[in-house]
């Protein structure tokens, strides 16, 4: 790739946007007011405002391998407080994609050096449901329906965290968990059901 071509798009972009809005960036440098917090997956595939067909300052955006949400990643846990606590966002958004690079890589033996501890998490995830996963034949459907579960785990995650329960005992935040199909471009609601979740960890979870 020229980069140079990039900086050729972006003039083009700066005058699309003013040609439709002249005081566009102006009002985009007064601040962000953001309703959601959009936990998605680094794969280049993946742009998480063009799927929604959201545009900036409406979604607030964190990405690393497989839309992890790990207690001791303070990348992931200080987006979710600042989104939470600060900008007040009013959903939080886990969102997986099939063909998840991360996701096969954490179902193979293969040494994958400094991220095997991060893997070791998504493995986690297999363990927790290898039942389930064992009984799946196809194994495109297996790494599908292990995309699906580690979002559904990663959304418990988040249930588990003081910032979250605040905010859902506050103003009612919600936690969302979809996947994105690249193969037909549609997002999938999981339908988490996060009362339900949310009460089935308070014994051990609650964090006032």
């Amino acid at each position: 790739m020229n980069l140079d071509k990039v900086f050729e798009n972006n003039k083009q972009w700066i005058e699309e946007k003013l040609s439709n809005d002249p005081n566009y960036f102006e009002n985009l440098g007064k601040g962000q007011n953001p309703e959601l917090l959009f936990i998605g997956c680094s794969d280049s595939r993946v742009t998480s405002e063009e799927l929604m067909g959201l545009g900036p300052g409406e979604v607030f955006v964190h990405r690393n391998i497989a839309n992890m949400v790990i207690s001791i990643d303070l990348n992931v846990m200080s987006v979710v407080n600042y989104a939470v606590e600060y900008l007040k966002v009013n959903h939080v958004i886990v969102c997986g994609h099939y063909e998840c690079g991360g996701v096969k890589a954490a179902m193979q033996s293969a040494d994958m050096g400094i991220l095997n501890p991060w893997l070791r998490n998504i493995r986690d995830v297999y363990r927790i449901h290898k039942n389930e996963l064992n009984s799946i034949t196809d194994e495109g459907e297996k790494y599908d329906r292990l995309v699906e579960l580690n979002v559904k785990e990663q959304c418990v995650n988040l249930i588990k965290t003081a910032t979250v329960q605040k905010a859902f005992r506050d103003r009612g935040l919600k936690v969302h968990g979809w996947v994105f199909d690249v193969h037909t471009g549609k997002l999938i609601d999981l339908k988490i059901d996060f009362v339900k979740y949310l009460k089935d960890i308070m014994e051990i979870y609650h964090l006032d």
